[in-house]
């Protein structure tokens, strides 16, 4: 059975930095898509930032230049390093994870299977 386990979640101040990281246990990992989305109250659940087992990986327009997305093989993690901490970045942030998400799909929360979850970030002003 797959698992996926965030952490790092918190409460900071706007312009803070935090990382949050993804245990992903039970299956593959090197096989895995891995991803972070977010929600925030009130609003739909948005894509973050994406990489796969080649660790190319790509970043929503709204993150570019403040958060980067990495992933350590060897310990079966994923990151989330956000910098600039934004009030507009409160949400819960889940990580995400499949073995068979097609390129064009990679942005959409349908199509990852593994979900954590879910860590709070609050960015207050």
């Amino acid at each position: 059975q797959v698992q996926l386990v965030e952490s790092g979640g918190g409460l900071v101040q706007a312009g803070a930095s935090l990382r949050l990281a993804c245990e992903v246990s039970g299956g593959a990992f090197m096989s895995y898509t891995t991803a972070w989305f977010r929600q925030a109250p009130g609003k739909e659940r948005e894509f973050v930032a994406v990489t796969n087992r080649y660790r190319q990986a790509a970043h929503a327009d709204f993150v570019k230049g403040r958060f980067t997305i990495s992933r350590d093989s060897a310990k079966n993690t994923v990151y989330l390093q956000m910098n600039s901490l934004k009030p507009e970045d409160t949400a819960v942030y889940y990580c995400v994870a499949d073995a068979n998400v097609i390129f064009s799909s990679r942005r959409t929360a349908a199509a990852y299977k593994h979900w954590g979850q879910g860590t709070q970030v609050t960015v207050s002003s």
